[in-house]
C-alpha cells in the first residue's frame, strides 16, 4: 500500500470516528446532565423534577430534530444558527435549574465548530462559556447580590480560554483541510502520471515496432546498395569483357587478355559480394587509404574502358569513419560504371577535397549529358538503382548529392558528406604533398596489354 493510499485511509477512519462521536455525543450528555441531577435529592439538594424533565425533554427533542433527522440542513447557515441558539438557550435555562447541566452546555463549544462559520463560531463561543459560567458559579442560585460580577470576569475568562482552544483547533483544521485537498491533487496527479506511463508503454511498444521496421528497410536498402555496387557492376565488367573476348575470337592475344580480365572481375565480385553480406568495409579500404582506393578504383577502370581518368586529391587527406570511406568509394564506382554505360566519355576527371568538417567527392565527364530532370536525378528514369543509390548513401550521412548536367555538355556529380574522423586506434595515413597531388591514369590503347 502506498503512503498516500496509507494516509487517505488515515483521514478517512478519523472522521468517520469524529462523526460517530459527534453524533450520540449530545444525547450522552444531556444523559449524564439529567441522571447526576435526577440524584441530587439523595443528598439532600432540592430539584425541581417536573421543570427538569420537561426541558430535558424539549432539548432532546430539538436536538434530534436539527442534528440528526435533518442532516441536510447541516450545511445552512440560517437553520443552523436558529438550532445553535435554541440550543443555548435551553442549556441555559437548564443550567439555570441546576449546575449540573453545565455537561450538557458544553455541547454548545463543539456544535459552533461544527455549524457555525467565521466570526459566528466565536460568538457562539462567548455565548457559550457564559453559560458554563454561570454552571460554575453553581446555577442562577450561585448568582446573587454583587456575585454577577465574579459570574461576568469568569466568563470573560473562559471566553478567552475557550478562544484560544478555538483558535489553535481553527489551524489544526485548516491544516488537516490543506493536507486532504494536497492528498486530493497528489492522488489525481498520480492517476494521470499512471495513464502518462500507460500511453508511454503504448509510444514505446510502437516505437520498438516502428525502429525494427526502419531497421529491417534500412538492411534492406544496404544489401541493395552493396549488391548493386558489387555483383551487378560486376556482371557488367565481366559481360562487357565477354563481349570483347568475343570479337577478338581471332585474336589470341586480345581474346586471352579479356578473358582474364572477366575472370579478375568474377573473383573481384565473389569477393566483394562476401564482405557485403557480412557488412565489412571494401577489400580496398582494409588494405588502403580512400585517396588510393579510389585511384586503384580509377586505374582499374581506365584500363578495362581504354578512358583517361585524372583523380586529384586537396586539402589534409586525413582517415574518416568507415561509413563516410564506404560512401564515397562506392560513389566514385558507381559514377565511373555510368560514364561507362551512357556518357561515351573520352576524359573524366575526379576530384576528392578534404574540408575542416566536410569531404566532397566531384565526378566530371566531358560525354554526350542527358536531361537532368527530377525523375532521372533520382536514379528511376530507366528503372536503375544507380544514382538512387548513391544519393541513399549520401544522406544516410546527413549528406548532399548534386547532379549538373546537359546534353552535349557532358555530366558532374558531386557527393558532399560531413567529414566524420575513424574513431578507434592511430591510423598512419602517409603524407599528400602540399596544396594536393594528381595522379594521371592514361587510356590504354585498344590493342595493348593487359
Amino acid at each position: 500500500m502506498s503512503i498516500e493510499a496509507e494516509l487517505r485511509a488515515e483521514f478517512d477512519r478519523l472522521e468517520r470516528t469524529e462523526s460517530a462521536v459527534l453524533k450520540v455525543l449530545p444525547y450522552i450528555l444531556l444523559a449524564l446532565s439529567t441522571v447526576i441531577t435526577l440524584l441530587q435529592p439523595l443528598w439532600g439538594v432540592p430539584v425541581h423534577v417536573p421543570a427538569v424533565l420537561g426541558l430535558s425533554a424539549v432539548a432532546a427533542v430539538w436536538v434530534l430534530w436539527f442534528h440528526t433527522l435533518r442532516p441536510g440542513w447541516h450545511g445552512s447557515g440560517p437553520l443552523m444558527g436558529v438550532y445553535y441558539v435554541g440550543m443555548v438557550a435551553l442549556s441555559a435555562c437548564l443550567v439555570a435549574l441546576t449546575p449540573w447541566f453545565g455537561f450538557f452546555a458544553f455541547l454548545g463549544y463543539a456544535h459552533a465548530f461544527q455549524y457555525l462559520k467565521g466570526h459566528w463560531r466565536y460568538a457562539g463561543v462567548a455565548a457559550t462559556a457564559m453559560v458554563a459560567a454561570m454552571s460554575y458559579m453553581g446555577g442562577a442560585a450561585g448568582i446573587k447580590g454583587e456575585e454577577w460580577w465574579a459570574w461576568l470576569g469568569l466568563s470573560v475568562i473562559v471566553m478567552l480560554l475557550a478562544g484560544a482552544f478555538f483558535y489553535f483547533a481553527e489551524l489544526a483544521d485548516r491544516r488537516i483541510l490543506k493536507q486532504k485537498q494536497a492528498l486530493a491533487e497528489l492522488h489525481e496527479a498520480n492517476v494521470k502520471l499512471e495513464a502518462a506511463l500507460e500511453e508511454n508503454a503504448a509510444l514505446h511498444a510502437q516505437l520498438l515496432v516502428q525502429a525494427r521496421e526502419a531497421g529491417v528497410l534500412d538492411e534492406r536498402q544496404r544489401m541493395a546498395r552493396e549488391i548493386h555496387d558489387t555483383l551487378a557492376q560486376g556482371l557488367a565488367g565481366i559481360l562487357a569483357q565477354l563481349q570483347a573476348a568475343e570479337q577478338t575470337m581471332d585474336e589470341p592475344p586480345s581474346w586471352r587478355r579479356h578473358v582474364t580480365n572477366a575472370m579478375t572481375l568474377a573473383r573481384e565480385s565473389l569477393t566483394e559480394a562476401r564482405r557485403s553480406v557480412h557488412a565489412v568495409e571494401p577489400a580496398m579500404l582494409a588494405e588502403a587509404r580512400l585517396p588510393d582506393a579510389i585511384g586503384d578504383v580509377a586505374r582499374r577502370w581506365a584500363e578495362a574502358n581504354h578512358v583517361e581518368v585524372t583523380l586529384t586529391t586537396t586539402g589534409d587527406a586525413r582517415p574518416m569513419h568507415t561509413d563516410v570511406e564506404v560512401a564515397l568509394l562506392r560513389t566514385a564506382q558507381e559514377a565511373l560504371a555510368n560514364v561507362a554505360k551512357h556518357a561515351r566519355a573520352g576524359r573524366v576527371g575526379l576530384t576528392l577535397s578534404y574540408m575542416e568538417d566536410l569531404v566532397t567527392l566531384d565526378v566530371r565527364d566531358d560525354g554526350v549529358g542527358f536531361e537532368t530532370d527530377a525523375r532521372r536525378a533520382a536514379g528511376s528514369g530507366d528503372g536503375g538503382f544507380g544514382l538512387a543509390g548513391m544519393r541513399q548513401r549520401v544522406q544516410r550521412l546527413a549528406g548532399r548529392l548534386d547532379i549538373e548536367s546537359e546534353p552535349g555538355g557532358g555530366t558532374a556529380i558531386s557527393a558532399t558528406v560531413p567529414a566524420i574522423p575513424a574513431s578507434g586506434g592511430t591510423v598512419t595515413v602517409p603524407a599528400v604533398p602540399a596544396g594536393g597531388g594528381t595522379a594521371v591514369v592514361p587510356a590504354v590503347p585498344a590493342g595493348g596489354g593487359a
